[in-house]
């Protein structure tokens, strides 16, 4: 018997992948995702997966009249072939993420009454997810009361290195791998205030922008550590004692776990505006501060440096649970 994981297409799914799979000792993973998106670059050549699969999909939504005729198309093949190797593996339950990667073996299973154990990371559930809800074996999410599990699956370390900030010595910009332009354009423009107070800059430009950024900072004369994807952003996090990022549900639950106050930029083109009902979900309990792109202003930005950090790391380190992966892989090989 095996357990299927599914899902992806960006960081913020696959971030999950990567805690609960971590949390699963001694059983057969398999791994199913889309040859679009992120899904390969983080899983082709993981070990922990006996089997990778990578259907040629892509999402729905976004698309024109025949642009969604052929996505549902090659769902419906991937459908087929998910089938096929629920089959196979004789797999006893499908964890899924969400994502149009997830599409096919979610399907695969409602069709083959395979469980289906559904993970929502955002306040606003995603299209598949809230389709595929009423179906799922279990539906966790940390912002519904009647979640079985309400701790957010996060890696160990992120808990590990979570203390209390009391001043700002270092400052984190996070903008996903990708990048944010609104987050960068602030990082700069704050950049000589920054240097004034002797506040170090650590800065998630984008894989796509960091020469751009990097060069930006030299003519103001300032030294940054500039980066695009990177496998230490919990070392990043833990060095940092405030932070200015997006709020993908990834990215803020691993900066809520290490207790780092933030102020979070929502992308204003999430699906559903979930970033922003993400963020708004620790504004409401005072944890955290957000400034939609067109309400930026700097200079009120410049004020939250020297506000009471103490109290929101505090508060952060009160209300975030740990042990999520693994109550999430207790489910899992319970079933």
């Amino acid at each position: 018997m095996s357990i299927i994981m599914t899902g992806g297409g960006t960081g913020g799914h696959l971030t999950i992948i990567k805690a609960v799979k971590e949390a699963l000792e001694h059983q057969t993973l398999i791994y199913v995702g889309s040859t679009k998106g992120q899904d390969k670059q983080w899983f082709e050549h993981d070990d922990d997966f006996s089997e990778k699969y990578f259907f040629d999909t892509r999402g729905v939504v976004n698309q024109g009249l025949l642009g969604k005729v052929k996505s549902l198309f090659m769902m419906a093949q991937a459908t087929w072939q998910a089938m096929g190797i629920l089959r196979k593996h004789k797999a006893s339950v499908v964890f899924s993420v969400g994502g149009f990667s997830a599409a096919p073996m979610a399907f695969a299973a409602k069709l083959t009454r395979t469980p289906l154990v559904i993970h929502e990371q955002n306040a606003a559930l995603g299209s598949l997810n809230k389709l595929l809800k009423p179906y799922a074996t279990h539906f966790i999410s940390s912002y519904l009361e009647e979640s079985p599990i309400k701790a957010y699956p996060i890696k160990q370390i992120f808990f590990d290195n979570a203390h209390v900030r009391s001043k700002v010595k270092t400052i984190i910009f996070l903008g996903g791998s990708q990048g944010a332009r609104a987050i960068n354009t602030l990082a700069v423009q704050l950049a000589p205030t920054l240097k004034e107070k002797g506040i170090r800059i650590i800065h998630q430009a984008g894989v796509n922008n960091i020469t751009e950024v990097q060069a930006a900072y030299e003519d103001l004369g300032i030294e940054a550590e500039v980066f695009g994807f990177t496998t230490k952003l919990a070392e990043y996090m833990n060095e940092a004692d405030f932070a200015i990022a997006r709020s993908g549900a990834s990215t803020l639950w691993e900066l809520s776990a290490t207790a780092v106050p933030t102020l979070y930029i929502p992308y204003p083109y999430a699906a559903k505006d979930h970033q922003f009902y993400n963020a708004q979900f620790l504004v409401e309990k005072d944890l955290a501060w957000m400034m939609r792109e067109n309400e930026i202003d700097k200079k009120k930005v410049v004020a939250l440096l020297d506000v009471d950090l103490a109290k929101r790391s505090q508060g952060l380190m009160n209300i975030v649970e740990n042990h999520g992966s693994q109550e999430i892989a207790n489910l899992l090989t319970q079933i």
